[in-house]
């Protein structure tokens, strides 16, 4: 599965979590209204992640979680566009469930292969029990890795062309994900060439940092961009999507 343009629908926060505010069918009709936004502006998916529910469980999100998302990517999923679901930090295991209760084309995993140490802890991949479980409930859902996921930082000695290498190769990733090192950041186009080079024929997708400007440059490196803080009103993460911005990264892509 290749995505040219992926726009995030970044959740409120969800039942459960610190600043969950009781309204459950407000979070999840700002969530379809953005995703709309961005499916009107051109984008070809969205991807739904929990972002409001800082700080994140590392690898095992509770079950309320998983149950509001689900709620949330079926209403996104209804609109008609390939919807990916990101459980944070890294529960990769709980994405796939939502995928398979709610027909959703693809999840990212941050943590798929190996270790990186990052403000949860150390986080382990899990790419055998993933690889297992979408064989058995999810077959059709393409897994999109991240490679030295941002806001982490890898163990000594690990170069991003070895870890690249190990998900292409060994961990059953469909796509690997580049990101700078934080939300909204740059990627470094030298790590997006060196994972091209480990991993020859993965889709490669820019993670993080994409805007207006760097858009075709970047498209024409990688297969997709995954685009959150550069189309959400004043460029702040949190805030809703703007549709002039929107509109415009999809113009200024090329697309």
């Amino acid at each position: 599965m290749t995505l040219r343009l992926i726009g995030m629908v970044h959740l409120g926060p969800l039942p459960g979590s610190p600043r969950y505010g009781g309204d459950i069918d407000g979070i999840v009709a700002a969530a379809s209204t953005d995703a709309r936004t961005l499916i009107q502006a051109g984008f070809d998916a969205v991807l739904v992640e929990n972002f409001g529910d800082a700080p994140f469980f590392a690898e095992d999100a509770p079950k309320t979680t998983i149950a509001a998302m689900t709620r949330a990517v079926t209403a996104i999923a209804a609109l008609g566009v390939p919807t990916g679901v990101n459980v944070l930090r890294n529960d990769a295991l709980g994405a796939l469930a939502v995928a398979a209760a709610t027909g959703a084309a693809f999840i990212r995993v941050n943590v798929l292969s190996g270790v990186m140490h990052t403000d949860q802890g150390t986080i382990t991949g899990k790419a055998a029990e993933v690889a297992r479980l979408r064989a058995a409930v999810a077959p059709g859902v393409a897994i999109f890795a991240d490679v030295f996921v941002k806001h982490a930082t890898p163990p000594a000695g690990l170069t991003i062309d070895r870890a690249a290498a190990d998900l292409w190769e060994r961990a059953g990733a469909d796509g690997i994900v580049v990101s700078g090192p934080g939300t909204g950041k740059a990627v470094d186009r030298s790590d997006l060439e060196r994972v091209a080079a480990a991993a020859p024929g993965a889709p490669l997708y820019v993670g993080s940092g994409a805007d207006a400007s760097s858009a075709r440059q970047l498209l024409a490196v990688c297969a997709g961009l995954i685009v959150g803080t550069a189309v959400k009103v004043d460029g702040v993460t949190a805030a809703p999507v703007d549709p002039g911005r929107a509109k415009a990264f999809v113009a200024a892509s090329g697309a």
